[in-house]
């Protein structure tokens, strides 16, 4: 067997095992077809690109919640104060800060113009339980944006968990005001301010 064959069947051995240790699509795999997805779906639809933030959030929780896990997102945001969250007040503050990401990554949809996401080569291993994957937002005549995805596998899927925006993460932003709400009123007084901020935003996008 010559070394050309030789580093074919490797090749296909490799990526046999990686196909067999991901269980489906890789994080960089899911994360490309999840943008792509999403990116295309806006760039068909008149109704977002004119702004319906409704039309988006239905696109949002068709194609794109699947794929993020919520309660880790939540988690991560209240920090320190989840531990003394009750099941009850953990469920509330994961549904309220699922409303408030969902309306806020919907807004940003009906903004979407003629951006492009670059990824940046993958480093992730088939055995790995947590996966980064690098991106750039271009657009022309602009500086490119970094924004990078942290995911996590679950199962024999992989979940979103994070997004950071040139170099800002998108969940542990709201650290520090929740923590000040906590302190200020409690996890109840936290969930009754997230049901508010949710409830302006409806008024404004109406």
């Amino acid at each position: 067997m010559n070394m050309s064959m030789l580093r074919a069947v490797v090749a296909t051995i490799v990526m046999g095992l990686s196909s067999l240790a991901w269980a489906g699509p890789g994080p960089e795999d899911l994360t490309k077809q999840l943008t792509e997805e999403v990116l295309s779906a806006v760039a068909a639809d008149a109704e977002i690109k004119a702004g319906d933030t409704e039309k988006a959030i239905q696109l949002v929780e068709a194609r794109v919640l699947p794929h993020f896990n919520f309660e880790h997102m939540t988690a991560l945001a209240v920090g320190r104060d989840w531990r003394a969250a009750s099941p009850e007040q953990r469920m509330a503050l994961t549904e309220q800060f699922r409303t408030l990401l969902v309306r806020t990554y919907s807004n940003a949809l009906t903004q979407y113009t003629n951006q492009s996401i670059h990824f940046k080569p993958f480093r992730g291993r088939p055995d790995d339980e947590d996966a980064l994957v690098r991106t750039e937002i271009r657009q022309p005549g602009a500086q490119a944006i970094q924004m990078d995805f942290n995911l996590e596998r679950v199962g024999a899927d992989w979940k979103v968990y994070d997004v950071v925006v040139a170099g800002v993460s998108l969940v542990t932003n709201y650290r520090a005001s929740f923590a000040q709400q906590v302190r200020q009123s409690g996890i109840d007084g936290l969930i009754e301010s997230l049901k508010a901020k949710n409830a302006e935003k409806v008024a404004a996008q109406s």
